[in-house]
C-alpha cells in the first residue's frame, strides 16, 4: 500500500514522469485525405499516365495541369509534374498506404528512369519527402532542387515538440546511389538515414527582397535502422544556440550557403533564406518547416528502397 501511494505522489507530482503533451494538429497531417492527379506522359518516352498524389482534400483530376496546394493544405510533396525539353515525365515517392489499420503517407526512395532510344537516357535518385510549403510546376531540370521549392509557412507558436507517428524500412546496405540525370551513376560509401525535422525561424525581408532568418528552435532525428510502427513520437524542439548542447550534430546546424532552402520574398519571388545566426532563446518565430524524407543526403544521393511512412502531425505544448 505505501508503495502504491509513493507511485501516485510521484505521478501527481510529475517527478521523473513526463506530462502528456497538449496537442495541435496540424492540418491534413493525419494524411486521411489525399488529392489524386492523372498526368500522361510524353509518346516518346512511352506515354504511360501516371497518377501523382497530394495530400489535400479528396479529390482526382485528368491532364497535364501544375498543381498548386488545394484547400488550405500546407502541404507539399516531391512528386512532381517535369516538362523538360519538351518532354512530359513524372515522378511519385509519396502516396497513401494503410499499416496497422491506419491510412498513412508512404515515402519511397527510387530511382526514376527516363529513356527513348538516340535521344533521352536519364536515371534520377528520387527521395520521398513531404514537407510545410510548396513545389512549384513544371518542373523544367534538375539543377538547383531548392529553388523549385518553397519551403515553411507562417507560424508564431513556440510549441515543445513536434508529435507523430511512424514506421521504417530500412534496407541493409551500407552504399548510397548519386544519380543527377546527367553523367554515370555513383556508388557512394556510407549508410543513407532517413529523417524528420522541425525549425523554427524569425525571418525578415530586407530592401532589395533578399530574405534572412535567424534559428529559433531546432529539433531534427535521423533514422539509420528500421523502427516498427510507433504512436506518438515526441521530438523535442531546442530553443536558442544549441552548438554547445551535448546533444548538438553538425546537420542540425544553420541552413546557409548553397544548403539555404527557399521561400517567396513580398513580390512573389523565390529567393534563398539565410539564415544568419541563433535567435535568443526566448525569440518568439515567425516560420515553421517541417519535413519527413527517406534520405539525408545531398539531392539525388539516395537508397534504392528505404521507406519511410509518417502519420498524426502536430506540435505538442
Amino acid at each position: 500500500m505505501k508503495r502504491l501511494i509513493f507511485t501516485l505522489s510521484l505521478l501527481v507530482a510529475g517527478i521523473g514522469i513526463a506530462a502528456p503533451l497538449r496537442l495541435e494538429p496540424i492540418k491534413y497531417g493525419d494524411m486521411q485525405q489525399w488529392y489524386s492527379r492523372d498526368i500522361k506522359e510524353s509518346a516518346i518516352i512511352g506515354g504511360a499516365t501516371k497518377t501523382l498524389y497530394e495530400i489535400a482534400p479528396n479529390g482526382k483530376t485528368s491532364g497535364n495541369k501544375v498543381y498548386r496546394n488545394l484547400g488550405g493544405s500546407p502541404w507539399a510533396t516531391s512528386n512532381v509534374y517535369a516538362k523538360v525539353s519538351g518532354v512530359v515525365k513524372t515522378s511519385c515517392a509519396v502516396e497513401p498506404a494503410m499499416v496497422n489499420g491506419n491510412r498513412m503517407a508512404k515515402l519511397v526512395a527510387k530511382m526514376e528512369n527516363v529513356k527513348a532510344l538516340g535521344i533521352i537516357n536519364m536515371d534520377v535518385m528520387v527521395a520521398g519527402t513531404l514537407f510545410l510549403g510548396e513545389i512549384v510546376e513544371p518542373i523544367s531540370s534538375t539543377k538547383g532542387p531548392f529553388s523549385k521549392m518553397s519551403m515553411g509557412i507562417p507560424y508564431t507558436k513556440r510549441p515543445q515538440a513536434l508529435v507523430f507517428d511512424y514506421k521504417l524500412d530500412m534496407p541493409s546496405t551500407n552504399t548510397r546511389v548519386k544519380s543527377t540525370g546527367f553523367g554515370s551513376k555513383k556508388t557512394l560509401q556510407g549508410r543513407d538515414q532517413a529523417e524528420v525535422y522541425v525549425l523554427l525561424q524569425k525571418r525578415w525581408e530586407d530592401e532589395k527582397g533578399n530574405l534572412h532568418a535567424l534559428r529559433v528552435g531546432t529539433g531534427r532525428e535521423r533514422y539509420s535502422k528500421s523502427v516498427p510502427y510507433t504512436k506518438g513520437h515526441q521530438l523535442k524542439i531546442n530553443y536558442g544556440d544549441i552548438t554547445k548542447k551535448p546533444f548538438y550534430k553538425p546537420y542540425m546546424g544553420l541552413l546557409n550557403g548553397e544548403k539555404a532552402y527557399y521561400a517567396r520574398n513580398s513580390k512573389g519571388k523565390l529567393v534563398p533564406v539565410q539564415e544568419e545566426g541563433w535567435a535568443a532563446a526566448d525569440a518568439t518565430p515567425t516560420h515553421v518547416l517541417v519535413m519527413a524524407s527517406t534520405s539525408c543526403g545531398e539531392p539525388y544521393v539516395g537508397t534504392e528502397g528505404i521507406t519511410l511512412y509518417v502519420d498524426n502531425f502536430a506540435f505538442g505544448f
